[in-house]
């Protein structure tokens, strides 16, 4: 596996330097700076390249841009409304454009409005870092009590608006924004201050949007965007849904191996398949990782490795444990995605090294006193890449065939 690192551009407080220190070669990033729905240009995505791989003396730094996150797929995209046309016209001149550029792999989602939702962005744990973690009873104290969404009562079960309510009582009025800003925080764009009242707007673009409606309009991406990035060498790896349920009276369509078979069946194209994130997969105790890459890993084209620890009291809530801990089974994982790593160079493939990232790490030591991005501080990653290194090493070097 390539080992590789999500980096947030030059104003990310984790440097190029940093991640050389890691050890991993391969950056996963994308051009925050250009706003969503406009066109990423050969010279911005080359400029951006030559930032990765060259210090400003010229002398090579041994980083390569290796995966896209994210090319963003509007919300007209998603709800078929709007400008959906023109949006869907720059989403494939972006697509054209990377591969003109030698960059071959692009992450990209299809959640409504939310990109990732949390509760809580610094979860204590018991060793003195910090998590993220999703607590299923204050999101929907936000939904019912502070959102106050029209119907999201009878999203729920009568036990859980319990739950919620003797859960918000006890919130003092800064409690109270912080959980607003938490979850806020997965909106792209979130740097700015939402208010709940804009929040419920973007909320009401997905009235009359179903399941089934959600996944036409995938399909419809898929149809228009797949023959593009085939044609221009680009496999697109679609990131599951985080976490892997609806919310906030949204759909979701790729939570489930179901979901992720039905998807693959839309466009049959080696231009179309998965960003494999255990994390938000794993969320869900009906999905079988190891299984899923035995099954899927022909179309995995990008891994984000992290694990998550659904909770004793409401295993609908989580947080983010050690990457080698909680309830991802990482070594099976790991495994399976070797055997696929040699199924992939008897086939003469070219895409053998599969590239995966440590996703997501607890904050910790100095980093717990620094500004971060939720979930991307460089300590708790280099953590998580050390221990993954260690793993994949180790299962490799027992799967040896021995010599005579």
């Amino acid at each position: 596996m390539e080992q590789t690192w999500r980096w947030y551009g030059p104003q990310d407080p984790v440097s190029l330097p940093d991640i050389m220190q890691a050890g991993a070669t391969g950056i996963v990033t994308a051009l925050h700076d250009i706003p969503m729905g406009e066109v990423w240009t050969i010279e911005a995505i080359e400029a951006r390249k030559q930032l990765i791989a060259f210090y400003p003396s010229g002398k090579p730094t041994g980083l390569r841009w290796s995966v896209v996150e994210s090319v963003p797929v509007t919300e007209s995209i998603k709800t078929g409304t709007g400008a959906v046309k023109e949006h869907l016209e720059v989403f494939k001149q972006c697509i054209r454009n990377l591969g003109a550029c030698g960059i071959d792999t692009v992450c990209y989602n299809f959640m409504p409005v939310l990109d990732w939702t949390r509760t809580d962005l610094d979860y204590p744990m018991p060793d003195g870092s910090t998590a993220l973690r999703f607590d299923a009873t204050a999101f929907a104290a936000f939904d019912i009590f502070l959102l106050k969404r029209p119907g999201a009562k009878e999203s729920y079960s009568e036990e859980q608006v319990e739950r919620a309510s003797a859960y918000v009582a006890h919130l003092k009025d800064e409690e109270k924004f912080q959980l607003q800003r938490n979850v806020i925080a997965g909106l792209p764009g979130s740097d700015k201050d939402y208010s709940l009242a804009e929040f419920q707007t973007v909320l009401n673009t997905y009235q009359g949007i179903d399941e089934d409606g959600l996944r036409r309009n995938l399909m419809r991406f898929l149809e228009e965007v797949i023959p593009v990035a085939e044609a221009a060498g680009v496999r697109m790896a679609i990131h599951p849904d985080d976490p892997p349920r609806p919310l906030l009276g949204l759909p979701r369509v790729v939570s489930t191996e179901a979901d992720a078979v039905r998807l693959l069946q839309m466009v049959d194209s080696p231009a179309n398949g998965l960003t494999f994130c255990t994390g938000s997969y794993g969320v869900r105790a009906d999905n079988d990782l190891p299984g899923m890459v035995q099954r899927l890993g022909t179309h995995i084209h990008f891994l984000h490795l992290r694990s998550t620890q659904r909770e004793a009291d409401n295993q609908d809530s989580f947080y983010e444990a050690n990457h080698l801990e909680g309830n991802v089974d990482m070594y099976s994982v790991i495994k399976a995605v070797i055997k696929e790593k040699q199924r992939r160079k008897l086939a003469g493939r070219t895409d053998v090294e599969i590239p995966m990232r440590p996703d997501h790490g607890h904050k910790m030591l100095d980093d717990l006193h620094k500004k971060t991005n939720p979930g991307y501080s460089a300590i708790g990653r280099l953590r998580g890449l050390a221990e993954l290194r260690g793993l994949m090493l180790g299962i490799e070097k027992s799967m040896e065939t021995p010599s005579s």
